[in-house]
């Protein structure tokens, strides 16, 4: 107890409500500071603006998944979308910019399914291979966004932002959890070299999809492929 501390024993009745406290000031209790301060609902400029993107958007979705990143041009999807090229550059400064922030939210909605995979694991290989399988079925309805996303990836000006988004480093996460799992379960050394060897899997998980893009392998084709590279990949970190 402190010098600025009133003991409940000689607190007045009044004081733990809403009287005067000792002080003479008003106590006010922060439920009714919750329940006093007014929500801000959005104007609606701001509704129509979240509308206008989300238009731009989805029609950005769509003719980079039938055009490719270079064959959708911010003309064409201005009109998909039914509005002007002012309309579109007022709320995204290029089309690299469109691109970036459909894939920011197919990667955080494909780390979920990733995420909810691996918990149906047993093991870290099987929570890998499952993870894997979950991340192929993802894109293989949307194998052209795909197509466009690699094609981005590499390319000098916008591939470095793109590989290097937050939501990639979730990938990275969900992988480096379940080896940090293996090895907490005693099915990894100590030694497994995380770093090193998540880097290898998402690497391995990643060289996948040119098999389904370019040469059309089905899911199980991904799948058997995918499970042979975890298990030669965590082959030198089993124990025993």
């Amino acid at each position: 107890m402190n010098m600025f501390t009133q003991p409940r024993s000689v607190a007045r009745a009044g004081d733990e409500k809403d009287g005067p406290s000792v002080d003479g000031m008003k106590h006010i209790s922060p439920i009714q500071v919750a329940g006093e301060t007014p929500v801000k609902m959005p104007t609606r400029r701001a509704l129509a603006k979240q509308q206008t993107r989300a238009k731009v958007l989805a029609a950005a979705r769509r003719l980079f998944s039938e055009f490719g990143y270079e064959g959708a041009t911010i003309r064409d999807i201005a009109a998909a979308a039914g509005m002007s090229t002012g309309a579109v550059f007022a709320n995204f400064s290029d089309k690299s910019d469109l691109f970036r922030e459909i894939m920011a939210s197919d990667m955080s909605s494909l780390a979920d399914t990733m995420r909810e995979a691996a918990g149906r694991g047993r093991g870290v290989e099987d929570c890998l291979q499952k993870m894997f399988a979950a991340g192929y079925a993802f894109y293989k309805s949307q194998l052209p966004l795909a197509r466009a996303a690699f094609s981005v990836s590499w390319a000098p000006q916008d591939g470095p932002v793109l590989r290097s988004a937050p939501q990639v480093q979730i990938l990275h996460d969900l992988i480096a959890e379940q080896l940090t799992l293996g090895v907490q379960r005693g099915e990894l050394g100590q030694e497994a070299e995380i770093k090193l060897r998540t880097q290898m899997l998402f690497e391995a998980y990643l060289s996948n999809y040119p098999q389904a893009i370019f040469e059309g392998w089905s899911l199980d084709a991904l799948q058997a492929r995918s499970r042979d590279q975890i298990r030669i990949l965590l082959a030198g970190a089993r124990r025993g």
